[in-house]
């Protein structure tokens, strides 16, 4: 959730941090995501959270639907480890650019972030299948 109201406080204008979430090529970022994409990202956050929590929770939910919520929780763990594995060039564990502010914190926070996340998404979901 925190990671949602971040994004939805640059989607609002905000300024902080939002310089070391984009990677960069010579001194510029790569794309500069719009008002729709940074509230969608948002969305997609909540969202999240929520299908953690409801895969976490042992609660009076129809079997039907835990089944729907832990393969959505199978999908989220997966795309999680897949942007924790990067896409070789500029994010994730083989990156290949990795002089840049991005590229620190991307080693150091958000790449393992992703693999935490997306193991502990397939660790609730997998119980459910």
């Amino acid at each position: 959730m925190a990671l949602a109201l971040l994004h939805l406080y640059w989607a609002l204008g905000g300024e902080f941090g939002v310089t070391a979430a984009l990677p960069e090529a010579n001194g510029a970022p790569l794309f500069k995501p719009d008002l729709w994409a940074t509230l969608l990202i948002a969305l997609l956050l909540v969202a999240f959270a929520g299908l953690a929590g409801l895969l976490g929770l042992d609660t009076g939910i129809s079997e039907s639907h835990l089944g729907l919520a832990a393969y959505a929780g199978l999908a989220v763990g997966g795309v999680l480890l897949l942007r924790a594995i990067g896409e070789t060039r500029y994010v994730g564990f083989l990156k290949r650019v990795k002089g840049t502010r991005f590229a620190r914190y991307d080693t150091w926070l958000y790449s393992p972030f992703c693999l935490l996340a997306g193991l502990a998404f397939l660790h609730l979901a997998w119980g459910r299948v």
